[in-house]
């Protein structure tokens, strides 16, 4: 099941060496895709393409701005050379920041909003031509529970609400391409065992997984193998959704 051979995937964020998005994206690539890995970050691409490519998969590495039309324009352009459509777009690229309302800045709330909310917008446009040619696509952007409780795990009100403004933007994409054989859905991960969350204070750290009830923070592979299932074929009539990968500590 969630077999994705012939398909090409994109996934934005994906060169940080212990990020979600690198875990998306040779997950992806183990189920049979071909990956374009795009990041701002050239080494951090190079060595996830070449562990893709050293399981037996292949990828196509692109540094990619997303707050930049131009950008996401020519890493669409380059995948289409290379492998001739693209059937799956993953909005992993994002950026965080601990701050209260009192002490945000305007450049705060402009620079995260910029890549969590608009430039998920140019990389979501970019490939809607395509996909649209095409009559398939799948699109998958990751919120955040914060954007559901208020923040409580990391960053602040500007992360809170860029990813809640993902949401929206989804449901609503979701309804504008149904007919073009296009979905767009979203995961909310909670707590995710990065090196941010390692790089808490203990006391902290405790804090946060008490308010787990599952007790321990999520994995990459749990994250990634959720988007899996939404990209594959047996996920064709579910859109405008989104999945909560939090070990409990939202319930809707």
């Amino acid at each position: 099941m969630f077999e994705l051979n012939n398909r090409v995937a994109i996934v934005t964020g994906s060169g940080s060496k212990r990020g979600i998005g690198r875990t998306i994206a040779l997950t992806l690539a183990k189920q049979g895709a071909a990956v374009v890995v795009a990041d701002l970050n050239m080494d951090g691409i190079q060595d996830t393409v070449d562990a893709i490519t050293e399981a037996g998969g292949k990828a196509l590495g692109v540094e990619l701005n997303v707050t930049s039309k131009e950008s996401n324009d020519a890493m669409v352009e380059k995948a289409l050379q290379t492998f001739g459509r693209i059937d799956i777009l993953v909005n992993n690229a994002g950026i965080s920041q601990k701050v209260t309302v009192q002490d945000m800045t305007y450049d705060d709330i402009t620079r995260v909003f910029n890549v969590n909310m608009f430039g998920l917008f140019l990389c979501s446009q970019a490939v809607l031509e395509t996909m649209k040619k095409q009559k398939y696509g799948r699109i998958v952007s990751l919120s955040s529970v914060s954007a559901k409780r208020g923040g409580g795990v990391f960053g602040g009100p500007h992360y809170s609400a860029s990813k809640a403004a993902v949401l929206g933007f989804s449901k609503n994409l979701a309804r504008e391409v149904a007919l073009d054989g296009i979905t767009v859905n979203c995961v909310a991960p909670g707590l995710v065992n990065t090196d941010i969350w390692k790089s808490l204070p203990e006391e902290e750290a405790k804090k946060v997984v008490d308010g787990i009830p599952m007790g321990r923070p999520g994995e990459t592979k749990e994250i990634a193998a959720t988007i899996a299932f939404l990209v594959s074929e047996e996920a064709s009539y579910i859109t405008g959704e989104e999945i909560d990968i939090n070990g409990g500590s939202h319930m809707d």
